[in-house]
């Protein structure tokens, strides 16, 4: 099956590099730009690419309000974003993640993290930018709420909370896909919580990705 990519982006140049890097996996297309945010959410609504690239400093829209409009709580029918930005702000990772986005990829995190971010937003993981998972979470404002988990569950999510994808996770603890798949259900279910992403900020701002 082919990845249905959108690429978002005010600088041309960038748009053109995403789409060689992206362009060249047999697995991944681009089939379209957009090079300001009302032009995202109008291709992006019309075309519904299974994940969408947003840089977030936009003209007439930025890509937070961008992942709101397409994932962000209300929508009925969300989409797939990929927040791509140069900055690494606080504040734009937490309005991305609590937007709905589905990844946080800095723009000088290379090629290989970017198809690996394309295909995680894809197969319903997230991937974060290693070099902002432990300093953006850790002190992240989240419901500081505890539940009982089991060793196992701890093991998944505090892997899982390192940028770890289901994948990986799978083969670092030797249990198959399905149980690492079954065990994040129960922990989101527990927490009252809606994606991976929330459990791993939950994990960092209460030690359990210690």
């Amino acid at each position: 099956m082919t990845i249905r990519v959108l690429v978002a982006d005010d600088q041309a140049l960038i748009r053109h590099s995403i789409r060689l890097i992206l362009d060249d996996q047999d697995d991944i297309e681009v089939v379209a730009e957009a090079e300001d945010g009302v032009a995202a959410i109008e291709a992006a609504r019309r075309l519904r690419p299974d994940v969408s690239l947003v840089d977030v400093r936009m003209p007439r829209l930025n890509g937070l309000d961008v992942t709101r409009a397409l994932a962000g709580p209300g929508v009925a029918d969300p989409l797939k974003v990929v927040v791509v930005t140069t900055f690494d702000q606080d504040d734009y990772v937490y309005g991305a993640l609590h937007g709905g986005a589905a990844g946080f990829l800095l723009k000088d995190a290379g090629a290989a993290l970017l198809v690996e971010a394309v295909r995680a937003a894809h197969a319903g993981d997230a991937l974060i930018s290693p070099a902002l998972t432990a300093r953006l979470f850790h002190d992240m404002p989240f419901r500081r709420v505890h539940i009982r988990l089991s060793d196992r569950e701890r093991d998944v999510i505090r892997s899982l909370a390192r940028g770890r994808s289901n994948q990986e996770i799978a083969a670092d603890l030797f249990i198959s896909l399905s149980t690492v798949k079954g065990h994040l259900a129960n922990v989101q279910s527990k927490l009252g919580v809606r994606n991976r992403v929330e459990i791993a900020a939950w994990a960092w701002a209460t030690g359990e990705a210690q």
